[in-house]
C-alpha cells in the first residue's frame, strides 16, 4: 500500500514537499495510525529549515489506529487516537508506540486533538513543576502561541491568580477570554508584581526581565526561543531574591517520568468536559503545508495551525 510524507524538499515552499515514501513497519508495542489531523510546532519547523533533504518532520498526529500494537497494549482496533512522535509523524500512515497514543472521546474532533502533544504536554508538564497552584501567581509569556494559549487556560483551571504576556495591546482581549487575568504588553516583564510560577517561552529581553520577577522560592521555567537564544539578566537581583531557580524544559526529556499518552488522555478529558478549549488560528489541507509552515515561522498568525488529511 502507498504511503506519502512530508519530507524536506530544498527546493519546495518551507523546504516541505509531500512525497511517497516506504510504508511503515511497526515493532510489537506500536499500533499503526492512519492520520487525519497534524499541527505544527515552530521547533519542528525550525529543525526542517536545517535538515537535509528526506528528514522527515512532524510530532503531532491524531487518525484512527487500523492495527493496534501486536503485544496488546494501547487503544484497538477502529479507535480514534491522539499521538505524539519525535518525528516522523506527518504522514498518511505511521507506527506510533502505544504508550504515546491516548484514545480520544466521542466527541474530541481530530483538528483540536491534533493540537494536545507538544503544545498541551508542554503546558501541562511545566505547569506541574510549579506545584499546586491554587491561588498562587503564574505568569505565561507568549501567551498567544500554542504553548501559551493551554498554559493559560490550564493555570486558570488550576485555580492560579494568571499574568499573560503578548507582544500588542490588541492581543489582550484574546488572552482575557482564555483566562488571563491580567495582561503585560511589550517584550519586557516589570520587576513587580512578583511570581511563583513563570512559564517562559519568548528568550531574549523577556526571560532576561522576568528572572527579575520571581518571588521568594519562584521558578521560572524555560522552553523556548522566539524571540533570541541569548538572554542578559541582572544576576544579584535574581539570586538575592531567594530560593530562586530556572528550569530548563524539554518535553521529550519530561516525557521519561510519565508515558505522553496519560497526559494527552488528560487533556482530551478536560476538552470533553469543556474545561478547555484550544484555539486553532488555520485549519487547511495538508497539500499547503509549505506556506503554512512559512506563515507560522513569520508570526502571520497566533495559536495553532492544523493541516487535515483525507
Amino acid at each position: 500500500m502507498s504511503n506519502r510524507a512530508v519530507v524536506v524538499d530544498l527546493e519546495a515552499p518551507g523546504r516541505l514537499a509531500i512525497r511517497t515514501v516506504a510504508d511503515p513497519a511497526t515493532d510489537r508495542g506500536e499500533a499503526l495510525v492512519r492520520v487525519r489531523a497534524i499541527s505544527l510546532n515552530r521547533g519542528e519547523v525550525r529543525r526542517a529549515g536545517m535538515a537535509p533533504a528526506g528528514w522527515r518532520p512532524g510530532w503531532d498526529l491524531a487518525g484512527m489506529v487500523e492495527r493496534p500494537a501486536a503485544d496488546g497494549s494501547g487503544p484497538r482496533a477502529g479507535a480514534r487516537v491522539v499521538g505524539l512522535l519525535p518525528e516522523g509523524a506527518w504522514a498518511e500512515r505511521v507506527a506510533v508506540p502505544a504508550h504515546a497514543l491516548a484514545e480520544l472521546p466521542d466527541n474530541v474532533p481530530f483538528s483540536p486533538a491534533a493540537t494536545f502533544p507538544v503544545a498541551g504536554l508542554t503546558a501541562l508538564h511545566a505547569l506541574g513543576k510549579g506545584g499546586l497552584l491554587l491561588g498562587r501567581r503564574v505568569l505565561v509569556t507568549g501567551a498567544t502561541g500554542g504553548v501559551g494559549d493551554f498554559a493559560v487556560q490550564l493555570a486558570r483551571l488550576a485555580g492560579a491568580h494568571v499574568s499573560a504576556s503578548a507582544r500588542r495591546a490588541d492581543q489582550a482581549p484574546a488572552l482575557r477570554q482564555w483566562g488571563a487575568h491580567e495582561v503585560v504588553v511589550g517584550d519586557e516583564i516589570p520587576a513587580a508584581p512578583k511570581y511563583d510560577l513563570i512559564i517562559e517561552s519568548v528568550g531574549g529581553r523577556t526571560l532576561g526581565t522576568a528572572l527579575g520577577a520571581l518571588a521568594r522560592g519562584g521558578l521560572c521555567v524555560t522552553l523556548g526561543v522566539s524571540a533570541s537564544a541569548e538572554v542578559t539578566f541582572d544576576t544579584r537581583a535574581f539570586f538575592a531574591t531567594g530560593r530562586t531557580t530556572l528550569y530548563g524544559f524539554y518535553i521529550f526529556s519530561e516525557l521519561g517520568s510519565e508515558p505522553a499518552s496519560v497526559g494527552l488522555r488528560r487533556l482530551a478529558d478536560l476538552v470533553e468536559a469543556g474545561q478547555l478549549a484550544p484555539h486553532i488560528s488555520l485549519e487547511r489541507p495538508w497539500e499547503e503545508i509549505g506556506q503554512i509552515a512559512q506563515d507560522l515561522m513569520a508570526r502571520r498568525f497566533p495559536g495553532k495551525a492544523v493541516l487535515t488529511l483525507e
